[in-house]
């Protein structure tokens, strides 16, 4: 495994600028003084002149600037050479060459490559030709993976989305350990997803367990949010260390069931939402009437015997259980 070597720890870049810069000038002033003396020391001058300014602009491809929270991993003949850390203005081998396999991959992720375009002459019109940018941001950004349609351990189908906070961490890792380092992070960041919503259900069920400890508990994916943000976090991280990754969150965007069973899915929620409802209009409907018939006799307003009361006990509940208000009636005859 390559390890990461930073170079250009002195930033030299604008005293070879100037040397460079005056090394040309001079040039150009031998050459006039070649041409304007004779015999073989002015010729070799004017011919060394003129090779200089020839292969002299090679020198400039050795001047590099970096800026804040940006790296540049260099290549020197196909090996390793280092990479530039650090904001400044560097010189180093005009001969090595920046390498970003994922310069020109773009995810659904704040911080990626933004085109640069240059405008070339192609007759009378303009071609813009993307040139893509070589160097890595080591800065922290968001993947936004896309919404993946998964079944929670009980077999439900669900949609789901993550946005996972990440950053660079070891350049050459990022570089040579793998083929392109975003494309094999949202891979990952796929994979973890499944792996992880595969243990949970979608809302809290009866026998599972999701923790791995052979105890049936109470966790779901929609009330343990949290928790399974976090182990897809762990999941995730465990697979992109190598690419020289740090995985710092993961958040759960988007957590639906899946269109074809959505409705099926409502209805259920909604029934269980009126059993629990009624069940607290029953227990307190038979608090009123236990209080009523207690207080009647206590104060012994009226005698009651057994049918008599199973017949107020029958209206009471009706009429506190109902969904409309009650229409009373006046008796206007006999109890009896």
């Amino acid at each position: 495994m390559i390890q990461e070597k930073i170079v250009g720890k002195r930033k030299n870049g604008m005293s070879a600028l100037v040397l460079i810069i005056a090394a040309h000038i001079a040039a150009i002033g031998l050459i006039f003084y070649g041409a304007t003396n004779g015999g073989t020391l002015g010729v070799a001058v004017l011919i060394a002149s003129i090779l200089f300014l020839c292969v002299g602009w090679i020198l400039f491809l050795g001047l590099k600037v970096i800026k804040p929270e940006e790296a540049l991993v260099l290549t020197l003949f196909g090996k390793y050479y280092g990479t530039l850390k650090g904001e400044g203005f560097y010189f180093v081998n005009p001969f090595c060459v920046g390498v970003n396999p994922a310069a020109a991959t773009k995810l659904s992720q704040s911080g990626d490559v933004k085109e640069n375009k240059v405008a070339i002459p192609f007759g009378t019109q303009a071609m813009n030709v993307e040139i893509p940018n070589k160097k890595i941001s080591l800065k922290i950004m968001t993947l936004n993976n896309s919404r993946q349609k998964i079944n929670d351990c009980l077999g439900n189908p669900i949609e789901i989305g993550i946005a996972v906070t990440w950053r660079v961490v070891d350049t050459a890792k990022a570089v040579f350990a793998v083929d392109n380092y975003k494309e094999f992070l949202s891979l990952q960041c796929d994979s973890a997803l499944r792996n992880i919503v595969r243990i949970y259900p979608y809302d809290i069920a009866e026998n599972v367990d999701t923790t791995g400890d052979g105890i049936a508990d109470e966790g779901s994916l929609r009330g343990s949010s949290e928790v399974v943000a976090a182990r897809i976090k762990d999941e995730i991280q465990k697979s992109v260390k190598q690419a020289g990754i740090e995985v710092l969150e993961s958040k759960i965007t988007y957590l639906a069931y899946a269109p074809e069973i959505a409705a099926v899915m409502l209805q259920r929620q909604q029934a269980s939402a009126i059993v629990d409802a009624k069940k607290m209009i029953v227990d307190g409907a038979v608090g009123m009437v236990e209080m009523a018939l207690d207080r009647l006799n206590e104060h012994g307003v009226v005698e009651l015997d057994e049918e008599r009361k199973a017949a107020m006990v029958s209206n009471l509940m009706v009429v506190l259980c109902g969904n409309r208000e009650a229409q009373p009636v006046v008796n206007s005859g006999s109890l009896y």
